[in-house]
């Protein structure tokens, strides 16, 4: 990535790896499937990006979707760029279970966290390589 990350994101992430001119992130609370995906620009707002980077970060989302659906059995996705506290361009893609610890709420500012078990980070890495959704870090 030629633009940095913004440090929230660095300290509440590892990073994964790229995907395309993007790079993928995951939320170090394993109580969900919580991947940034954050596009190298220096834009804040998708609809400020020109139509063909638009269309790549939309694929991008729509592959890392499929991912979590079906890697995590999520019930929902909740996909979203909101950037109130992060201004740097960031799409939020969460499974979501209906027994998970905050269902239905939203995950938003809550306290409630576990780190992941490094096995199980290394298998969902080794997962998004072995279908081609990343390229190592």
């Amino acid at each position: 990535m030629t633009v940095a990350l913004h440090p929230q994101l660095e300290k509440d992430c590892y990073i994964l790896g790229t995907v395309n001119s993007s790079t993928l992130l995951l939320h170090k609370n394993a109580l969900l499937p919580w991947f940034i995906l954050v596009p190298d620009t220096t834009h804040n707002e998708l609809f400020k990006l020109d139509s063909s980077q638009q269309n790549l970060i939309q694929s991008e989302i729509n592959a890392l979707a499929e991912f979590t659906q079906n890697y995590f059995k999520s019930d929902k996705l909740n996909i979203a760029t909101i950037g109130n506290v992060v201004p740097q361009l960031h799409v939020h893609i969460i499974g979501r279970k209906e027994n998970d610890f905050c269902w239905p709420s939203p995950v938003w500012g809550r306290t409630e966290f576990l780190d992941y078990d490094p096995d199980i980070l290394f298998k969902i890495k080794q997962a998004l390589l072995d279908n081609n959704l990343i390229t190592s870090v």
